[in-house]
């Protein structure tokens, strides 16, 4: 069994190897800000990635900070507020009127109001170490709620056999994230840090593994689609020159017919995996 604080040299590396991962995974949504700059408009995007990353790491270092002994904890959470606070500033500034107001109100309920009252109740109604034992309950139950998330891609993978919205490369930063910080939790003996990356890193795992399984696999929904235009060939021949010109495929047509055959567009599209760093 691992005796917290055994191994004072060994946790200082995992704690220091999860910083560096975790602040790569942080600057991996940089190249969908820059298209939303490029293009001034969020389009598809959602913010909500951005607001339980700022909330998660808020949520650790109000930890940390009860808990004491855990700067490494503090260092990488206060990079996660800045980044995650620049991502929800951007794209505040450049969604539409409608998307603005929903993320606003996001903001109000994760950050103002459920960050508020978990301090707000701690200080008034917990003394001493009790505060830091239901803060890293708080923490330990979030974050397995944030690692159960992945669920719903892995069945999509599954579902229409694509990995087009589940990139290879954040996975692995995400799964190698996850065991840096079970380590680190392990060897502090802090098991609100160790318990949930086990999630954290068995579903990587399994992400990794789907991403080879189906990688070179032909999504269902590009089966459907090459069958509605075939379809769609047939019944436009008789029609002559006149409708040979016509090359844009009714959209809503589409729809209604990959619904008719079961076939669900992944709920992926255009949503931005955010890293939460439940460390």
């Amino acid at each position: 069994m691992v005796i917290a604080g055994q191994f004072p040299h060994l946790t200082f590396a995992f704690g220091l190897m999860g910083n560096i991962v975790s602040f790569m995974v942080f600057l991996s949504p940089l190249p969908t800000f820059y298209k939303v700059y490029k293009k001034k408009s969020t389009e598809g995007f959602q913010s909500i990635p951005y607001v339980v990353g700022l909330f998660s790491a808020m949520l650790w270092i109000y930890y940390a900070l009860l808990k004491g002994n855990a700067m490494l904890l503090i260092t990488i959470n206060s990079v996660g507020i800045v980044v995650q606070t620049f991502y929800l500033g951007v794209f505040v500034f450049y969604a539409p009127k409608k998307t603005k107001m929903e993320s606003l109100k996001l903001i109000m309920l994760f950050i103002v109001i459920g960050f508020g009252l978990i301090v707000l109740l701690t200080q008034f109604l917990t003394k001493g170490a009790q505060r830091g034992v239901i803060v890293g309950w708080v923490c330990l139950v979030f974050s397995l709620c944030v690692f159960v998330a992945p669920l719903g891609v892995l069945r999509q993978v599954i579902k229409t056999k694509s990995v087009e919205y589940m990139p290879i490369l954040l996975s692995l930063a995400l799964t190698l994230s996850a065991i840096m910080w079970f380590f680190y939790g392990l060897l502090l003996g802090d098991y609100n840090i160790a318990i949930p990356n086990t999630l954290g890193f068995t579903f990587g795992i399994i992400q990794i593994i789907l991403y080879f399984v189906y990688k070179n696999k032909k999504p269902v929904i590009d089966d459907k689609i090459t069958e509605f235009k075939e379809k769609m060939s047939e019944v436009d021949e008789p029609r002559g020159r006149e409708v040979k010109d016509q090359h844009t495929i009714d959209m809503a047509t589409l729809n209604t017919f990959i619904h008719a055959e079961n076939v669900t567009i992944p709920h992926g599209v255009a949503v931005v995996r955010s890293p939460i760093v439940a460390n």
